[in-house]
């Protein structure tokens, strides 16, 4: 567990938010799903693409989609997986 007892884990970035990151995975810090983002947008803040694509993915939190719920109410656990998923063309 990272300090302070934050749950510590990894965000998965796919596609477009792959490319607007720079990097494929990055590990978390954080208790909510806000502040991870939160986080990585500061992180990537030489990035500006990268914050905007993120006003546009979808997010699974352990595998369970997080839809339209608050991302300051998504608890994170320790160990987690976060998937940031741009929206896909096709089908």
């Amino acid at each position: 567990m990272a300090l302070n007892n934050t749950p510590a884990g990894t965000i998965r970035y796919w596609a477009a938010a792959r490319a607007a990151a720079g990097t494929s995975e990055e590990p978390y810090a954080a208790v909510t799903l806000a502040d991870a983002l939160d986080a990585a947008r500061e992180r990537h803040a030489l990035r500006p693409e990268f914050a905007r694509v993120l006003l546009r993915c979808s997010f699974l939190v352990d595998g369970a989609p997080v839809g339209t719920r608050d991302h300051k109410t998504v608890q994170l656990a320790e160990g987690g997986t976060v998937e940031v998923l741009p929206p896909f063309a096709g089908g």
